[in-house]
Order: structure tokens, then sequence, then C-alpha cells
């Protein structure tokens, strides 16, 4: 075994007691039922995404401003990203069902805004709720399984969420395809707040049954707060770490926020208002660290021992880099790229951004049982790094104007492959080398670094694509069509109306394809990375790594007085050992 060093363990706060008293109910039947009832929620929040992610692109177009496409996406990337610690440290503090409620809140606050919005500035309003949602109920799920499956099979039920994928990637365009043609998009948006709700009561009902039967045990604890008056806000916040959320939520979406909005406002990257947000933003981020191993916090949002967990921070980083190479090339411009330079249709073209998903979706299947029987992560790892890699390379090669739908297709594929390698066994390996009381918060941030490396790629593209496809557009269309160039900046349907064979398409179609090119250069650069982190991973074998007794759990059968890895060395050797 190899060992690291060992800061003490903390307290459990109350919503991971909470959690294992729960998982201490569980009989096999109602887990089944749990996990039944999570896949529908899943299946109907991957419809949602799958129905609606095109839409961005009429909706943006609609409010004369498809450039800010990729706002769009930063805005929901940083959401994703800054959500995920203060999500999970919620469910450390009152518990998984509460945070759950939370979560199909926001996201229902989102959809109804959406579908209401009357400016780009309410639809990029209604996206922050939209996203927060959405994000606290995919990491609360990665949190219930790890509370409810053995590390063997955690690999294989972590592709539980996926599952759906497989089909409502090609059913997801014909939703959205036909309603973004109509002029329906705002429908598009709205019925998930029906839908996604009904569908997701089965999970809450079991969580709230089995919470009824648990607070009827001698060990369900109680909140710290319970009886402390006016007090009881001070233990709250210290509880939550308010402070250090607000400086991460703060930092990231100030610093991230306004990288796509340079050549939106009058003075450029010299407005006074972007140069604050960049300010304030980097120093928000920079208080950040020295608050959160202060004496003043006594339960961080995220653990300075993460920090010094060399598989854990190798992990994070590797996922930032997966994930920025990821929205500079399939992400967010894409789709409108296949419609205007390849004169697809957007069900086509929805159906051939969604190859990815359904791939990696494949493939994560496959690599979840493989982990099962042969006991390791890191092999699958660095193979899907070469494959992801690879593929991004190809792309630069192969995607442009004269190249064949199929070729288009099958580097999709390739990197799809490469992706569904690289999810699992990662994140699999993070949670493997932490305390049971930092799975949930190592798993966030682990979400957290691939969210914020998705907002960094969507910023970079969108400040490449805002600027360069203006000037390519400027230096290529002909002079009759020069009055028309702001529309057929601001809107890809105006740029995909002119005929395949008139002067203005082709021009048009240039200036997509140059600036798509450049996307993938910076996209295969921010793949280099990648192999060296993954190399650097501690191959755990993970049949050798217990975890503690939680009762009844996909694997197991909670019989057994185990501990994990960082509980184990802890117990045997002095904190300053390391080999």
């Amino acid at each position: 075994m190899t060992l690291v060093d060992i800061e003490a363990v903390p307290q459990q706060q109350t919503g991971v007691a909470r959690s294992a008293a729960i998982s201490r109910t569980w009989t096999r039947r109602a887990l089944w039922i749990a996990y039944g009832g999570m896949f529908l929620m899943c299946l109907s929040t991957s419809l949602d995404a799958q129905s609606t992610i095109n839409l961005n692109s009429f909706a943006t177009s609609s409010f004369k401003a498809h450039s800010l496409l990729s706002t769009v996406s930063v805005i929901t990337n940083i959401l994703n990203a800054v959500m995920q610690p203060p999500i999970a440290k919620l469910a450390d503090v009152f518990g998984r069902t509460e945070a759950f409620t939370l979560g199909i809140i926001l996201y229902i606050i989102g959809c109804i805004l959406a579908s209401t919005s009357g400016s780009i500035g309410m639809y990029a309003f209604a996206k922050l709720f939209d996203a927060a949602g959405n994000t606290s109920l995919r990491m609360l799920q990665q949190v219930f399984i790890a509370d409810t499956s053995d590390l063997l099979n955690r690999a294989l039920m972590s592709s539980v969420p996926d599952i759906p994928y497989l089909a409502t990637v090609w059913i997801g365009p014909f939703i959205g395809g036909p309603l973004g043609d109509k002029g329906l998009w705002r429908w598009g948006f709205g019925m998930w707040a029906i839908i996604t709700p009904i569908m997701s009561a089965p999970l809450f009902w079991s969580l709230w049954r089995n919470s009824v039967k648990a607070k009827k045990m001698e060990e369900w604890p109680e909140y710290p707060w319970k009886g402390k008056g006016c007090k009881a806000v001070g233990v709250v916040c210290k509880e939550i770490d308010l402070i250090g959320m607000i400086l991460l939520t703060a930092g990231f979406a100030l610093l991230l926020g306004p990288l796509t909005l340079g050549k939106q406002v009058a003075n450029g990257w010299a407005d006074p208002r972007l140069i604050a947000c960049f300010i304030l933003g980097g120093l928000c981020l920079i208080a950040f660290p020295f608050w959160e191993t202060s004496r003043f916090t006594p339960y961080p949002i995220v653990p300075f021992s993460l920090f010094k967990n060399r598989t854990v921070m190798c992990g994070c980083l590797l996922g930032f880099f997966y994930f920025m190479a990821f929205f500079l090339s399939v992400q967010p411009y894409f789709f409108s790229y296949l419609v205007v330079a390849h004169n697809l249709s957007a069900t086509a073209a929805g159906h051939i951004t969604q190859i990815f998903s359904f791939s990696c979706t494949v493939t994560v299947l496959i690599i979840g049982t493989a982990i099962k029987y042969t006991k390791v992560y890191k092999p699958y790892l660095v193979v899907g790094i070469f494959i992801y890699s690879i593929g991004i390379l190809l792309m630069m090669f192969f995607r442009n104007i004269d190249t064949s739908i199929g070729a288009i297709i099958g580097i999709q594929i390739m990197v799809g492959i490469g992706g569904g390698f690289i999810n699992v066994p990662c994140q699999l390996g993070i949670q493997a080398s932490v305390s049971s009381q930092d799975v949930g918060c190592a798993t966030a941030v682990f979400l957290t670094m691939i969210s914020l490396g998705g907002a960094v790629g969507s910023a970079i593209s969108g400040a490449i694509w805002s600027s360069l496809l203006k000037r390519k557009l400027q230096n290529y269309l002909p002079t009759e069509s020069l009055p028309e160039l702001e529309l057929i900046y601001g809107d890809f349907n105006k740029a995909a109306s002119y005929g395949m064979e008139t002067a203005t398409r082709t021009a048009v179609r240039q200036s997509y394809d140059e600036t798509m090119h450049m996307l993938l250069i910076v996209a295969i650069c921010s793949c280099i990375p990648l192999l060296p982190l993954g190399v650097f991973m501690r191959g755990l074998k993970l049949d050798t790594v217990e975890v503690e007794d939680k009762g009844i759990i996909i694997g197991g059968g909670g019989k057994k007085e185990e501990k994990t890895e960082v509980e184990e060395v802890k117990t045997a050797l002095p904190n300053s050992t390391r080999i």
C-alpha cells in the first residue's frame, strides 16, 4: 500500500453522519428502488440536456446575440464549477435529502425563467439557476453512489446516471431541432419544469422514507445549532464555511465571466468594469486558501489535506485540461459550424455533436465492468488519454469544409471513447485515495475542476470566436454583403440562409472553417499536460483499499468493520511518515 501524509481526520459533520445512519436502514430491495428512481431522474435531465443544448443557439440568435453563445456557456460552466463545493458542503451539513431538494428547486426555477426570458440578459440569468440545479443534481447523484457502493462496484454504478444518454443523444435532437426550427425554443425549456420533478419523485420518496426510519435509531445525529437560539446563525455559517463559499464563487465568477465580453463593451479590455472584475476575482482567489487554512475555519469547504494528496491534485488537474480541450473542440460552436460550414440541418448537426456523449457512455459502461474484475483503474486512464489526445489531433487535420461527414463522425467516436476511458477511472482514483468524510468533498472538487476547465475552454473559444470570426468575415465577404456583416456575425441562421453556391456563403464557410481550426490548435495544446498528470496518479489496487461499514451497499454486505486507506494508515503510523 502506498502511504501518504495523514492529517487529523475531522469529526463527521451532521449530513455525513445522517447519511451513514440512513445507509444502515437500507434493505437491498429499497436500495435498488432508490437506484431505479435515480435512473428516472437522470433519464429526464439527460433528455432535457440533449434536447436543449442546441436550443441555446436559437435562443441567443432570437435576441440577435449569437456571438454571446460562449458567454452563456461560460456562465453555465462557472456555475457548474462553483456550485459543487457549496452543494457538497450543504449535503455534508444538512443531509443528502435536503441537498437534493434544493437542487430540484433551483432546476425548476431555471426552466421557468429560461422559457419566459425576454432578453439575452434575462436568458443568461435563467441559465444561472438552470446550471446550479443541474449541477447540484449531478454531483449529489455521485455522492449518493459513493455512499451506497463499494470501490470495486463504484465505477460501474457511477455510470448509472450516464446510461440514459445511450438513447437521449438520439432522441434529444428530434425534440430540440424541430422546436428550434419552428421558433418554439421556449417550450423546449419550460416543459422540463414539470417533467423532471415527476420523474424524480421515486428517488425523493425513497430517501425520505429511509430518513424517517433512520430517525428512530439512537445514533441519529441532531444539528449542532439546535437549541442555540440567536447563536445558531453563527454555527451554521461556520459549519457551511459561508465566507469560503463566497470567496470561491465570487473569485471564479468575476475572473472568468468577463473573458468573452472584451469585444462587446465600448472600451474593450480597457473598460474599467472588466478591469475591476479581474482584480476583485483575483483577490478573492488569492484570499481563499488563506481563509481555508485559518483557525476560523473548522470545516473548510475544501480541506487542505486534499491539496497534499498527489492523486487528488493530479486527477483534478487532469479533469481540468480534459474538459478544457472538450470545450474548445466539441462545444459550444461545433453545432453552428456544422450547420453553416457543412450545410447540415439542425437535427443532423445535433446528432453529430451528441456522438461524443453516446460513444463516451458506452465506453464508461465497459470500463466500469472491466474495473470491477481487474481491480485497477490507472491503465485504463492512461490508454484513454492517448486515444483522446490523438482524436483531438486528428480533428485539427481533418475538420474542414472539404472533409466528409463520415470522417468527422469517425473522429467524434474516437474522442468519445477516449473520454469514456478517462471519466470514471479518474474519479474513482480520487475517491479511493481519501477518507469517507472527504469523499463528497473530493468528488465535488474533481467535478469542480472539470467544470472550470469547461469554463476556461468556453471563455477562450468565445474570445477567439468573437474576435477572429468577425475579422475573417470582414476580409472575405463580398462588398455587397458587408452591410449585413453584423447580422451574419450575430445570427448563425442568417449565416446559413445564403445559398451554398453564392459568394457570400463561400466567404462565410471559409471564415467559420479558419476560426474553428484556430480553436482546435488551442485544444490540442491543452491536451499536452494530460499524460504526465495521469502517470503521476497512484496506481491503487482497489481490492486492498477497504471502506468503512456502511450497512447494506452495492457490492458489500455491511457485516465487517473496515477502514478507509487513509484511516488505516493513520492508526498504523505517525503523521510524519512518508514513503
